[in-house]
């Protein structure tokens, strides 16, 4: 069997930017397993895979550990194959997911734009272990949904954060964002995820999904600049438009394309 496969860095609008993914589309389903296997032989953060159903696609999202529920910056890398390089005519794609039916819209300018539930994150104690996985003497306030995220108040921090990812790992969450009002971006964030295999995801699309209700309350903004990433970033811009969903919005350029061989 051979599959085409495309990698993709999304939330970048040029290769070596942004966060890779790769796309693989089915015809139709193969084994768990054998999906897991490709995603760790791929061995980046994130390995989409497509099976179109009716006119809708049914979206899974497999890191080189486990399945996740929700993914952005993969969704965004897939909807950009089927748009630039596998031809799809629709202006709104709409994907059958673990996290319900999410929708990709095409601007003329470029952005691809996607509808996510909003999280609302929830006030939590810091734990001390966490400052002390994280080298952080101190935290502005720590929230929880699916992932910690812990807001500071120096953007200088963020960027030379230098984790214990084994201490990080016991924590029962999907990942840790630490967040900071950024210079020249409403705020920035580094997000850390060695329970689920990705010591560092360079951008986090479904995290801005917590993300950007918390900066949008905090800066009574409903349109939002960020950008996350340590050595590598990307850009995002976000809208909460206060229905429950956050629009995130980036660009996508194709680094490979290629055959995988079954």
């Amino acid at each position: 069997m051979e599959l085409q496969i495309f990698q993709v860095d999304a939330f970048s609008a040029e290769p070596f930017g942004g966060n890779p993914a790769a796309v693989i589309r089915l015809e139709s389903w193969l084994p768990d397993a054998q999906l897991q296997r490709i995603a760790e032989e791929n061995n980046l953060s994130e390995t989409a895979y497509l099976v179109r159903n009716g006119e809708t696609f049914d979206l899974r999202w497999f890191t080189p550990a486990v399945e996740v529920d929700l993914c952005g910056h993969a969704t965004l890398a897939a909807a950009w194959v089927l748009f630039e390089q596998l031809d799809e005519q629709a202006e709104v794609l709409r994907f059958n997911t673990r996290s319900g039916e999410l929708r990709v819209s095409r601007g003329a300018d470029g952005l691809l734009a996607m509808d996510f539930p909003a999280k609302d994150p929830q006030p939590v104690d810091i734990p001390q272990a966490l400052l002390d996985a994280l080298r952080l003497t101190e935290a502005r306030a720590l929230y929880r949904s699916d992932d910690y995220v812990l807001v500071i108040d120096d953007a200088e921090l963020i960027a030379t954060l230098l984790p214990d990812f084994a201490a990080l790992s016991v924590f029962d969450v999907r990942g840790i964002a630490v967040t900071a009002p950024g210079r020249g971006f409403d705020f920035v964030t580094r997000w850390f995820g060695p329970r689920v295999g990705i010591n560092e995801d360079p951008v986090t699309g479904s995290a801005h999904t917590s993300l950007a209700p918390y900066w949008a309350e905090r800066l009574g903004k409903t349109t939002l600049s960020c950008e996350q990433g340590g050595a590598r970033k990307g850009q995002l811009q976000c809208e909460v438009p206060g229905n429950g969903r956050v629009v995130i919005s980036g660009r996508a350029a194709l680094y490979m394309r290629g055959t995988v061989y079954l």
